[in-house]
């Protein structure tokens, strides 16, 4: 059955500017991390990125080792373009990253000119794509020198197989020395892409938020439902499926203790008395922030993906719920 989109499909949805760029990118925006790999159901992924194009999110956010097994999530996601999406390519926005270990020997990993260059050529292969619209350095890497590495990004928006280059988990203090590299060589970082979340604020004790402002930078937090705790699927338990019963999952058993489990308890307490799930006022308090352009949300279902977006329902916070939040996060 051909694919026939939502004609009301931006509608709803927000658009922001990233940084001081004319790329503007949805509030929500779907990360293929989890739930697109070889081992997953393909109508299923299917579903969740039709679903999410129909809603107006034009942001798929990708990279070369997703999966499991690695680079399988790439190869799905290109099914799906070939098969449905490749008509609207011009209305997505689609990134990739490299950085992490995806091949045997000295140039699979990292952050080297080499490996690189040859990630994304083989990442466009398994999409089926000319180019990406967003390339990034998955992490920083300690031995290759800084210049290395934002050349190999410069090159690559230079050689047109990315119109933008951004980077992943980097620190404020290695933000700021990549973006002047950056700049100097006329390619300016895009964006950053750093987990952030009720309970992994490191990007505020770091400063990187206050970076980015000040460079012009915009970012896209990833993990913001902190990989499904912030919830209520883990409210009573690990149910089937969920990602902290996989064996291949980031989430762990061990992760979901009897503290945080109280925590989540009163977020969602507070979360029903907005009006909103609990993912929703997640998700929400993630936005708030004026550095921030997107939240990256991975979904298992087609429902999940419809709820991420009725967050745009209700963004503001009242200055009493924010105290709130802080003083359950900090108990």
């Amino acid at each position: 059955m051909n694919y026939i989109p939502n004609d009301s499909r931006y509608t709803n949805m927000i658009y922001n500017r990233a940084g001081r760029s004319g790329l503007k990118l949805p509030a929500v925006s779907l990360g293929l991390w989890h739930n697109f790999g070889g081992v997953d159901t393909f109508s299923n992924s299917r579903a969740i990125v039709l679903r999410a194009f129909d809603l107006g999110i034009t942001h798929i956010d990708l990279a070369n080792n997703y999966g499991p097994p690695p680079g399988s999530a790439e190869e799905t996601f290109g099914h799906i373009l070939a098969k449905d999406l490749k008509p609207f390519r011009d209305e997505l926005v689609i990134s990739s990253k490299a950085g992490y270990d995806m091949w045997d020997g000295p140039y699979g990993d990292w952050g080297s000119r080499k490996y690189l260059v040859a990630s994304l050529d083989q990442s466009l292969k398994r999409m089926g794509l000319d180019y990406v619209d967003i390339f990034y350095h998955h992490r920083p890497d300690p031995e290759t020198p800084l210049e290395e590495t934002m050349g190999a990004l410069d090159h690559i928006v230079r050689s047109g197989k990315a119109l933008y280059v951004g980077i992943s988990n980097y620190p404020a203090k290695q933000t700021q020395e990549a973006a002047q590299v950056l700049r100097e060589l006329g390619t300016p970082c895009l964006i950053h892409q750093p987990s952030y979340s009720m309970f992994d604020r490191w990007v505020e004790d770091d400063k990187l938020l206050t970076v980015l402002e000040k460079e012009g930078i915009g970012c896209i937090a990833f993990s913001p439902l902190a990989q499904g705790l912030l919830t209520d699927k883990y409210l009573g338990g690990i149910p089937d499926g969920s990602r902290a019963s996989k064996p291949h999952g980031f989430l762990k058993p061990a992760d979901i203790t009897d503290d945080t489990q109280s925590k989540v308890k009163r977020l969602n307490d507070l979360a029903k008395q907005r009006g909103q799930a609990l993912a929703q006022m997640a998700l929400a308090w993630v936005l708030r922030h004026k550095a921030l352009t997107s939240v990256l949300i991975g979904a298992s279902k087609v429902v999940q993906i419809e709820d991420a977006v009725g967050t745009l329902n209700n963004l503001n916070f009242a200055t009493e719920e924010l105290q709130k939040i802080e003083s359950i996060l900090k108990e």
